[in-house]
């Protein structure tokens, strides 16, 4: 069973920043997409970013692009997301996934393209 672990999450005010971090122990991401999704109390999941498995494709959401960093190392196994600027709208539960396609990381907005997830790591926006 290939488990993402998400970290970094937590309570910040408005205008702060955050750097979350997606590794899979003892399961190689080299060779995936990996997107970052989130998903609000009340709202669908919705896609935030996806970074490509080698050809450096970089998407983000119309809603964080200037304020949200995606990279991945995969010397250390691991994809980041750097969000700055963060807002109350932000506030969410933001997933890891991998998947096989870039394309469908992009259009298929809520992730169902995705084949394996983290549980989440919880970011609050608030003053």
């Amino acid at each position: 069973q290939v488990q993402l672990v998400e970290s970094g999450g937590g309570l910040v005010q408005p205008g702060g920043s955050l750097r979350l971090s997606c590794a899979a122990p003892g399961f190689g991401l080299d060779y995936y997409a990996i997107g970052w999704f989130r998903q609000a109390p009340g709202k669908e999941r919705e896609g935030v970013s996806c970074i490509g498995s080698s050809d450096g494709r970089i998407y983000y959401a119309d809603s964080v692009k200037g304020r949200f960093t995606i990279s991945r190392d995969d010397a250390e196994n691991t994809v980041t997301l750097q969000i700055n600027s963060l807002k109350p709208e932000d506030t969410a539960v933001y997933y890891c996934a991998a998947g096989n396609s870039f394309n469908l990381c992009v259009i298929r907005t809520t992730g169902d393209a995705m084949d394996y997830w983290g549980k989440g790591t919880l970011v609050t926006v608030s003053s």
